[in-house]
């Protein structure tokens, strides 16, 4: 099992930087498959960025590509969203999600119904 907690939310005007953690306790979590989501008021969650395990490999959605970067520093078993240029539509409860599924396909990271294990979330404010 894992254990996952979010860190680095806040309030910042669009155009801005922040960084959200990602600390796992429990086994390493580079052998999970790990994911980032955001869940807007009145919104489904969606799926923002995935990095595959073991390696470094990342990949986003479309909306946030070239502006956000997903990394991992293993030692301190903890994932990090970078996120430059925040649009105001970027205001959401940002999770972090780990799946124990074996290297699974891309298309499994954009769904929810993957990750086992979920993080509380952190509020992210982006204002116009």
């Amino acid at each position: 099992q894992v254990q996952l907690v979010e860190s680095g939310g806040g309030m910042v005007q669009a155009g801005g930087s922040l960084r959200l953690s990602c600390a796992a306790s429990g086994r390493t979590f580079t052998t999970y498959a790990m994911g980032w989501f955001r869940q807007a008021p009145g919104k489904e969650r969606e799926f923002v960025g995935g990095l595959k395990q073991r390696g470094n490999s990342t990949f986003y959605v479309d909306s946030v590509k070239g502006r956000f970067t997903i990394s991992r520093d293993n030692a301190k078993n903890t994932m990090y969203l970078q996120m430059n240029r925040l649009k105001p539509e970027g205001t959401a409860v940002y999770y972090c999600a780990a799946s124990s599924l074996l290297y699974p396909a891309i298309s499994y990271y954009y769904t929810s119904r993957t990750y086992g294990y979920w993080g509380q979330g952190t509020q992210v404010t982006v204002s116009s």
